[in-house]
């Protein structure tokens, strides 16, 4: 997890998609990782593993609950998903593992009882925009300050059930 995590952020665009830097993610100790690692229930991590055994790709999925406040100070009406941390390493992309990994995401959010499953992309990532549209996602027409810049913007994008 953390090898990967450490290889999504030295992306060219991960200044873009993620809130922490390759060299704040690197520093943290092992128990961080493990920590990590071990998630809670309202929290899944899926992988793709690649034949040779490494990890081609992940998205993780947030559970929020109907009456509690979002990341960005938002009110959250109804219990849904929220994707984070999507990354698939690029010798991976174009392959369709983006869908599946979603698709997986989406499976077990609906599983849990989510309405709607959500995301937030940067408005100047477009690769990123028409994979969640290609999914099936849409923007919702929120758009909140990104939290490492407040002059930059992120798009909502949502699926409901």
């Amino acid at each position: 997890m953390k090898r990967l995590r450490l290889d999504a952020l030295r992306d060219p665009v991960a200044h873009l998609a993620f809130l922490e830097t390759y060299e704040v993610a690197a520093a943290r100790p092992d128990a961080f990782w493990q920590e990590r690692a071990a998630q809670g229930s309202g929290v899944r991590q899926f992988i793709a593993e690649a034949p040779g055994g490494e990890w081609a790709g992940s998205v993780t999925v947030l559970l929020e609950e109907a009456g509690s406040e979002d990341w960005a100070g938002y009110a959250v009406e109804r219990r849904q998903g929220h994707v984070v941390g999507v990354f698939v390493r690029p010798e991976h992309r174009g392959n369709g593992l983006i869908q599946e990994l979603l698709d997986a995401g989406l499976a077990w959010a609906w599983e849990q009882g989510a309405e709607r499953v959500r995301l937030f992309v940067h408005a100047d990532n477009p690769r990123a925009q028409g994979a969640y549209l290609r999914a099936g996602f849409k923007p919702t027409g929120l758009v909140v300050s990104f939290s490492k810049n407040e002059d930059e913007r992120e798009l909502e994008f949502a699926l409901d059930r």
